[in-house]
Parts: structure tokens; C-alpha cells; sequence
């Protein structure tokens, strides 16, 4: 298949995004070549685009990660995905395949590993099946970050309970999504104005992070219900402080795990016997994409089959498809609340 697609290509760092051509790649033995139909916008991408960091090896560059879309072409040794014509979830960043830009969301065709493309059930539009890549795989990266596996399977009795701080965001609405399959009791905080979101993703119970008295709130409540809170993720910056705050008061002696999912401030705060870990997929190509293997065809597609998990946070459109990513990335970079903006392609 030798031929041209539209892209929304990075000239240099610092943008902007134009409109050009790129030729089409063929996959490699265990990729997929997909035809983009929607793409979903993260704050890695305007990072990326405005200082080239996550780190940008290639210019002129494709970013993006987040996509869905239809399959065109299979690799040769692709046997775990439906061929062409099916519908995919696709988690297709060059950020891991050396920048290649025949790989990145942010065009036509793009090519996605196989570990991290699963089909996109019938009753979930492109649009919503976007909102997933990048949120699942950061939220269930946590996880894994702290040493609990993705097969984990609390009960009532266990009395496990998890802090998400930052729980309407795109990653912290999977957080407490997935904490919830994993069998823990999810306290969580967010805006009021998403405490109903949150609560219906599972959250038992939700408090207002600007709330002068959050962290006696939450020791309060986690005493009260009798549970074990020794774990946090921690979604946004500045709720390491906050976090373990509330952990010195209801760890006793036990050892507890935070995982952080922004960069670890030099000289961040600390507390005893408190495992604080940065939130990263593993470096090793061979168990990053059993990791990712993991995240996807596991835990996502059984958990889209039960309609156990569901697209989340709210989604917010833009138009102008790929000609239109560079507003839309201006305006997530102003700040969105509560939303995932995706751009149908």
C-alpha cells in the first residue's frame, strides 16, 4: 500500500502543527496499521509540541497517542486482533518507538504494536473509544509502579482502601475505575462540581480537595468505616504533602505506597516506612510491552466487555479534524475540568 496521508505534523519544537502529506508505512511483524477516526488530546502533547518534552528525538515529528479507528492492515505475526475493517482502541505513540513518525495519533494512518490495540465494542462510538489509551495505561501503570498486580482481586473483607487525589481528571477517573475492579474501597478528591462523576465511577467516597480541613476529613472517614488506607495515587501535582498527611494517621505501623503520577519534585516531601514511587511504565522493551499486553487485552477489553468500564470523564469535541488539533491543544493547555477533549478525524 504505497501512498500519501494527511498528518498534523511538528515542524520544529514549539510548533505550530501544519497540515502535510506523509507517505503510508507498511506494519512491521507485530504492528498494526490503522486508519485514524478520532484521536484524543493529553497535556503530554502540549509539552511536547511547545518544549519538546517528553523528549521529541525526530523533527519533524508526529505526536499523539490516543486514537481509534479501523484496522487497515495486519502485521504478519498479529493473531490477537480482528483484520481489516474492524473497529480498534489504539494507544499509538512514537514516544516509545524512537519518535518514529510513522507511529503518533496526530495523522491518518498511523501504525500502533499489537500489545496496545484491542477491538472497539459495537456500542462505543470512535470518539468515545479515544478517550482510553494513554489514561488506561498511566492509571494502571500505578499500580503495577507499587507492586500490586493487575490481577488483584480485594474483598469487603480485606478492608483495602486506595486515595486517588485528582480523581476527575482523564487518569484519575480510570484510577478509581480500576482501583474499583481490584477490589478497593476508593476514597477520593475532586472539584464538587465532579463529585457525582466520580461517585458513579465507583468512588465510595468523594471530598473537595480546596476543603481547609480534607486531610481530618478523610482520616475521619477512613476511621470511621474501619478500613486500611495504605495506598495512594497521587494524579496531580501537589497532593504529595496532603497525601501523606492523611497516611501518617491511618498507616499504624503498616508500610505504605503512593505512587505519583507527575514528576517527583527534587527533596519531595517524605514519610517513615512510605514507599513513593514515580508513576512509569517498565524500561525494557520485552516487559514494557508484556506490561502493556497486560493493561490492554487484559484488563480494558474484559472490562469493556462487562461494561464494567466505561469511557470517562466527560468528552468535549472539537472540529477541524486534523487541521483543527493545534486550537484544540491551545485550549487544552488553557485548562480543561472534568473533560478529555477529542478531536474526530
Amino acid at each position: 500500500m504505497v501512498g500519501q496521508h494527511e498528518a498534523a505534523i511538528l515542524p520544529q519544537k514549539g510548533g505550530p502543527l501544519s497540515l502535510g502529506k506523509r507517505p503510508t508505512p507498511e506494519p512491521g511483524p507485530n504492528e498494526v496499521l490503522i486508519e485514524v477516526k478520532a484521536v484524543a488530546l493529553n497535556p503530554c502533547d502540549h509539552f511536547q509540541r511547545d518544549y519538546g518534552m517528553p523528549p521529541v528525538p525526530i523533527y519533524p515529528a508526529i505526536i499523539g497517542s490516543d486514537t481509534a479507528g479501523v484496522v487497515v492492515k495486519l502485521g504478519s505475526d498479529v493473531t490477537t486482533i480482528p483484520g481489516p475493517g474492524s473497529r480498534v482502541i489504539a494507544f499509538a505513540s512514537s514516544f516509545y518507538q524512537n519518535g518514529s513518525p510513522d507511529h503518533g495519533a496526530f495523522q491518518k494512518y498511523t501504525l500502533a504494536q499489537s500489545e496496545a490495540v484491542i477491538p472497539l465494542p459495537d456500542n462505543l462510538s470512535f470518539e468515545e473509544g479515544a478517550v482510553f489509551p494513554m489514561a488506561v495505561l498511566t492509571a494502571l501503570t500505578a499500580w503495577t509502579t507499587i507492586g500490586i498486580p493487575l490481577d488483584t482481586k480485594y474483598t469487603p473483607a480485606d478492608k483495602q482502601a486506595v486515595l486517588i487525589w485528582g480523581a476527575s481528571s482523564s487518569v484519575g477517573t480510570l484510577a478509581v475505575q480500576s482501583a474499583k475492579t481490584l477490589g478497593f474501597t476508593v476514597y477520593a478528591t475532586a472539584s464538587p462540581k465532579h463529585h457525582d462523576l466520580v461517585k458513579r465511577l465507583g468512588a465510595h467516597a468523594v471530598f473537595d480537595y480546596r476543603a481547609s480541613d480534607i486531610v481530618s476529613q478523610i482520616v475521619n472517614a477512613v476511621k470511621k468505616d474501619g478500613v486500611k488506607l495504605h495506598t495512594a495515587h497521587c494524579v496531580v501535582d501537589g497532593a504529595l504533602q496532603p497525601t501523606l498527611d492523611i497516611l501518617k494517621e491511618t498507616k499504624g505501623d503498616a508500610h505504605t505506597k503512593v505512587a505519583h503520577s507527575p514528576l517527583l519534585p527534587e527533596g519531595h516531601p517524605t514519610l517513615d516506612n512510605t514507599q513513593i514511587t514515580f508513576n512509569f511504565p517498565p524500561i525494557d522493551e520485552t516487559a514494557r510491552s508484556k506490561h502493556m499486553h497486560e493493561v490492554f487485552h487484559g484488563w480494558l477489553k474484559a472490562g469493556l466487555q462487562s461494561g464494567e468500564v466505561i469511557p470517562s470523564p466527560t468528552i468535549q469535541t472539537e472540529g477541524g479534524g486534523l487541521g483543527g488539533v493545534h486550537a484544540a491543544l491551545d485550549k487544552l493547555k488553557v485548562g480543561v475540568s472534568g473533560t478529555k477533549i477529542v478531536v474526530p478525524v
